[in-house]
């Protein structure tokens, strides 16, 4: 559980160089909207993950479809022709190109409940790939299914000498007597074409959730991965779809004398005996497998000292944690909850290392939040490989981008569209408030929604994002479009 010191020496030799704020520019666009074009909604991308080499990325959509796209730069430039290409341009970025999509979820009924369960992708996390297949695991609101996607060559037969006129619908020569003109007969010859990729469903693991699921995530075993609802927490193979074991369940026995729900769980990235998951009150909970088969009973509680004073109607509901992420190394991990983002370190649970105000001018609008239901929005976050930086987005199609490492001040806002920098502003004149770390953010922010040219739209939020794994690289989605920026 000590998650490597060697890594902690690298976060804080890498914030002792003091490397200068990156320069956030426009990568790529797929699915760009014209002028005036409205959004159907089932086009609306509702999940974004990187594959584990950051090769592949997929998306879903609220239409339960799934696309792929694959890094093309690395397609079609490897081995001594890229090393060639890497001294010319030592700075390369990663370049993504279409790839396929599939249906992976159609819209259902459950007839038990009377409920009708919508298509929309709520997460998808990609498996290990075997024998140049790609495999990842996909979720609407109460079925998980595994799906295997694989380029099929298509396969044609030629160089047949016989006449084409002449023959029947099993393909023999009419009569059974060949073409008088041609001397002999020559057997077909059956050749692969150009490869397409084709996607099968391999398992659906249905029936396991009273309520609808909002995590799945895969253990670094391999073999198993978890799903999570408001209640439950399950653990399944991969290889067996009809039983899972459940191994947190904090319903009660009175349903009234429930005062929290599970909002996200995910495993740990290299640990494969420990996961994480919050809840509506704020708190994140670390538990071990090794402990016992029902982890009633947490390992750590990580969660905000009470700082006292006045508590509002609104301060349980913003205190939500609506995303958690591992670093990659498993020694940090990242929260998100409706006004800020947080970095722990799972060997202290003391409290935060570090807070960072997303949108700390919204405090005095959460009235009108609440009545137009947006204070409920579930930002997502994400974290660099390296662990320096996070991202996480706002509205008007605003995301945020923090430096985390000890000492940092890096703090970025930038917009999803072309020309991602349009939206800074000078920082006003009124000094905006500060509270230490936890103010962190506030000056570009303020500026931004103090300014009347720039007023902020809570209608067009961003609420998915994923960094690459290896790269300073964002894919984040705005209403059906997907932007990619790169530093």
């Amino acid at each position: 559980m000590n998650g490597g010191g060697d890594d902690e020496d690298v976060v804080v030799a890498a914030s002792a160089d003091a490397s200068p704020p990156l320069q956030w520019r426009f990568s790529q666009v797929f699915g760009e909207r014209s002028a005036g074009e409205e959004v159907q909604p089932v086009d609306m991308i509702s999940a974004i993950e990187f594959d584990h080499s950051g090769d592949h990325l997929a998306t879903g959509d609220r239409g339960g479809r799934v696309v792929l796209f694959e890094r093309s730069d690395a397609k079609h430039s490897s081995g001594a022709r890229r090393d060639l290409e890497e001294t010319d341009y030592p700075v390369r970025h990663p370049e993504f190109c279409y790839k396929t999509e599939f249906q992976s979820h159609d819209p259902a009924f459950d007839y038990l409940k009377s409920l009708e369960i919508e298509e929309k992708i709520n997460k998808i996390r990609w498996c290990q790939t075997a024998n140049g297949a790609l495999f990842l695991l996909s979720t609407n609101d109460k079925i998980i299914k595994y799906w295997k996607v694989q380029d099929k060559k298509i396969k044609k037969i030629c160089d047949i000498n016989a006449n084409p006129s002449g023959a029947v619908g099993n393909g023999t020569v009419a009569n059974g007597v060949p073409d008088a003109n041609i001397s002999s007969l020559r057997l077909p010859v059956v050749t692969s074409h150009e490869s397409s990729p084709v996607a099968k469903c391999r398992r659906v693991y249905p029936h396991a959730h009273d309520y609808h699921i909002n995590s799945i995530s895969n253990n670094s075993d391999g073999e198993t991965f978890i799903s999570a609802d408001d209640l439950r927490i399950n653990l399944w193979n991969l290889e067996i779809s009809n039983q899972s074991f459940n191994i947190v369940d904090v319903k009660p026995e009175k349903m009234e004398d429930l005062s929290e729900v599970i909002t996200a769980a995910e495993f740990h990235p290299t640990h494969c005996n420990m996961l994480a998951y919050s809840s509506s009150k704020g708190s994140i909970r670390l538990i071990d497998l090794r402990q016992s088969a029902l982890c009633d009973s947490h390992s750590k509680l990580f969660e905000e000292p009470d700082a006292g004073g006045s508590k509002s109607f609104f301060t349980e509901i913003i205190a939500s944690v609506s995303d958690i992420k591992f670093a990659k190394e498993g020694r940090y991990l990242l929260s998100r909850d409706y006004m800020t983002l947080k970095l722990w370190d799972i060997n202290m649970d003391s409290g935060p290392l570090s807070t960072f105000q997303v949108h700390e001018y919204l405090k005095p609008k959460l009235c009108d939040l609440y009545e137009n239901d947006s204070i409920f929005d579930k930002f997502e976050c994400c974290i660099s490989g390296n662990g320096l930086r996070a991202a996480t987005g706002s509205y008007s199609n605003l995301f945020r981008v923090f430096g985390v490492s000890p000492g940092s001040t890096e703090t970025a806002t930038l917009e999803a569209s072309r020309n991602p920098t349009r939206r800074h502003v000078p920082v006003p004149s009124r000094p905006p408030r500060l509270g230490g770390m936890a103010g962190r953010g506030s000056e570009s922010a303020a500026g931004v929604d103090g300014n009347s040219n720039n007023a902020l739209d809570y209608t067009t939020k961003l609420l998915h994002l994923a960094w690459h794994p290896n790269e300073n690289l964002i894919a984040c989605a705005a209403g059906n479009s997907l932007y990619m920026y790169c530093a």
